[in-house]
């Protein structure tokens, strides 16, 4: 785990901390915890997604393409961004987008959370309905994703690697790395 020293340290927000990093790294389960740990509400961005179009991502992704998809997201996550302390949970691909990254980077706290394609391999095949995996090999998936969005995500200015441990590890080690935003 490091700060991005290219950042200002996160405790001068106190508005949502959002996570980001690639699908299957416990983004949800690690922002429910953190959440829950700080008092916080906690949002999962894709749930969001789904209620305001009111279909499933997968079903966004067959009838209408990513492209869609990832324009409602953007809006989504713009009306998170409203100031409000909280947890938020991001798709995998979210933080890819400029207009959302630039929004998340200035309006939230943004956590790296990381893991190596082992372990994403090993979540991912414990849950259905990832759009991007259907039909694929999920590790030659994962591993071409990682390549393209790790230098993305490294904008963050905080990063918290998750190993394959209890997710709790990875709460504390945010925690710490938050230090006085609590």
């Amino acid at each position: 785990m490091q700060r991005n020293s290219k950042s200002d340290h996160p405790s001068a927000k106190r508005g949502p901390i959002v996570l980001i990093g690639m699908m299957g790294v416990g983004k949800s389960t690690v922002g429910r915890r953190l959440a829950a740990r700080l008092g916080l509400h906690f949002v999962d961005a894709d749930e969001e997604i789904e209620k305001a179009a009111g279909m499933t991502i997968t079903e966004m992704f067959e009838r209408y393409g990513e492209s869609y998809f990832r324009d409602g997201e953007r809006r989504v996550i713009a009306r998170l961004m409203d100031g409000e302390p909280k947890v938020i949970a991001t798709g995998g691909g979210a933080f890819m987008q400029e207009e959302t990254r630039e929004l998340i980077l200035e309006h939230a706290t943004a956590i790296w959370l990381d893991a190596d394609v082992d372990t994403l391999v090993d979540r991912v095949s414990r849950r259905e309905g990832r759009p991007l995996l259907k039909g694929k090999d999920p590790r030659v998936v994962l591993t071409e994703l990682a390549a393209i969005r790790n230098p993305v995500y490294a904008l963050a200015p905080i990063h918290v690697k998750s190993a394959a441990a209890p997710h709790d590890v990875a709460v504390d080690n945010i925690l710490e790395q938050l230090g006085p935003w609590q």
